[in-house]
């Protein structure tokens, strides 16, 4: 049991205000049990009351209303005296003592909730409304004076706060003051970004992001390199099991996640160092995993599976046979579950449905951040510019349509080949678009894929027609690309002789 000394303070008189009322009951209750004096104001006292908890009026203390429609209630110096003053310097308490100040030894406060009203779809007005004034000085006011105050500010750390009022018997440590504290300006930091970023609309004048929820990891990408992953999985995932994902895991997953959301049909793929070394669309989910498979099942060893469709038990029994990282899908099947699950290492993750990816993508570099709009266009058939006498047939343009969403995915330079929605070989990540495609046609023959036929997507465009050439030799008699250069004419000229189709998107895919 926790007793009192220099640094320990027993918990008297509480402010509450809070905007979501019912999570903060079990902490009240907490409260109650310890015989503390509560101040609160307006909706929060009205529903202690309710709840029977004895309540002073904040306006008792000011001998001042709530005035402006609630916009003032709190802003007061009988308020913030309270919470400002130092409990141990005699000035202090001699003042507090001539102006009839009241002790405040814990502030509780739930911030108006502003992202959720943008994020809502309110009209102007309303989201000016939901920023919190009163509330965030309080938050502000007792962190900045946590050797004497305990502020808990926000609903996350009321079970926290309830426990260690049980345990230590109403007392607080100097050192769980100062956590908290440093909670509470972390969540002043991010209630004013999230305003900073509405007023200043689409380009800030300057770069902020705040990401809770630190997460440590056993390293980065390198047992040298430490790592942290800040944001809450759960809010994407349940993990049904496994071990800790690491730093290259959660690359892998982001990289698997945002693949897959390409595809309708059922679609299975296999990732690796975040580029897609199996890419299948099939009738159903087993079938497609097989066929992702066979893309490359040397690659496919250790990576990331990810699925748009539930995973049945028949393609579980598939699954089971190969050493994988990570499985991500909608759902499983029971018996798929139980068959998957039997490995304990393995990382099995069921995508949420309402998770959605973040439109902004940011990178550090040098002494500054790069920043920029996810890329989530993917030219359709009604937008392509057929630049050749040949056209694609019905098949080719399912497959350029596969084709050309693998690529959008796969680290520049990119090539892919894929045939009967299938990923047949990839080049990824090399220094010049003909090396890429060479490595392709060498994937793909190397695990007797047959090219006759099939069909090739380029990121960018061809700075000559030596890759078509390639492509045509390979069997490939289709071809998908933005188009843009000087030599477009070339590689135009190159198919038209050889009875090849070529559409250019009049979109580049760079991905580095």
């Amino acid at each position: 049991m926790t007793k009192a000394n220099e640094d320990n303070k027993l918990v008297k008189n509480v402010l509450v205000t809070v905007f979501n009322k019912e999570p903060v009951l079990p902490l009240l209750k907490e409260l109650k049990k310890l015989d503390v004096t509560f101040y609160s104001t307006g909706g929060t006292m009205q529903y202690m009351k309710e709840k029977g908890f004895d309540v002073t009026s904040v306006e008792t203390i000011t001998s001042y209303p709530s005035i402006f429609g609630g916009r003032v209630k709190t802003l007061h110096p009988k308020i913030f005296g309270a919470i400002l003053s130092r409990k141990q310097d005699p000035a202090h308490q001699s003042e507090a003592e001539r102006y009839d100040i009241p002790s405040i030894d814990m502030v509780i406060v739930d911030l108006y909730p502003f992202a959720a009203t943008v994020k809502s779809g309110a009209s102007f007005e309303e989201i000016i409304e939901k920023i919190d004034i009163g509330g965030i000085s309080l938050i502000r006011a007792a962190a900045k004076n946590f050797s004497d105050i305990w502020v808990v500010s926000s609903a996350s750390g009321y079970t926290d706060s309830a426990d260690i009022l049980r345990s230590q018997n109403g007392y607080v440590t100097y050192e769980q003051r100062r956590k908290y504290a440093a909670r509470a300006f972390d969540v002043s930091s991010v209630y004013d970004m999230a305003i900073y970023q509405f007023l200043s609309g689409d380009i800030p004048d300057s770069f902020k992001v705040s990401m809770p929820d630190a997460n440590m990891l056993r390293y980065g990408e390198n047992p040298h390199q430490k790592g942290v992953y800040y944001g809450n999985l759960d809010d994407v995932f349940h993990k049904i099991q496994g071990k800790p994902l690491s730093y290259n895991n959660l690359l892998d997953i982001d990289a698997a996640v945002n693949l897959i959301e390409e595809f309708e049909l059922p679609t299975f793929a296999i990732i690796k160092h975040t580029n897609a070394c199996g890419v299948a669309s099939a009738d159903d989910i087993a079938e497609a995993y097989q066929k992702a498979l066979s893309s490359d099942p040397a690659a496919a060893f250790g990576g990331i599976l990810v699925s748009n469709r539930n995973i049945t038990t028949q393609c579980a029994y598939h699954i089971n046979d190969l050493f994988f990282e990570v499985i991500i899908a909608p759902g499983y099947d029971k018996e798929a579950l139980k068959l998957l699950s039997s490995k304990k290492n393995r990382n099995i993750l069921e995508r949420k449905k309402d998770f959605s990816l973040p439109e902004k993508q940011f990178r550090t570099i040098m002494k500054g951040v790069l920043v920029q709009d996810r890329d989530t266009q993917t030219a359709g058939p009604g937008k392509w510019d057929i630049v050749t006498a040949e056209k694609p047939s019905d098949r080719q343009v399912e497959d350029l349509i596969f084709a050309n969403k693998i690529v959008k995915h796969t680290k520049s330079n990119a090539i892919v080949i894929a045939k009967d929605n299938h990923l047949l070989g990839s080049g990824a990540g090399q220094t010049s678009r003909v090396d890429a495609l060479k490595h392709a046609i060498d994937k793909a023959k190397e695990f007797g894929l047959d090219l006759d036929d099939a069909v090739m997507a380029s990121d960018a465009f061809f700075p000559f027609p030596d890759c078509v050439e390639i492509a045509f030799n390979a069997g490939i008699k289709s071809v998908i690309q933005p188009g843009g250069s000087i030599r477009d004419k070339e590689s135009i000229g190159f198919c038209d002789k050889n009875n090849m189709s070529m559409v250019f998107t009049g979109i580049r895919h760079f991905k580095h």
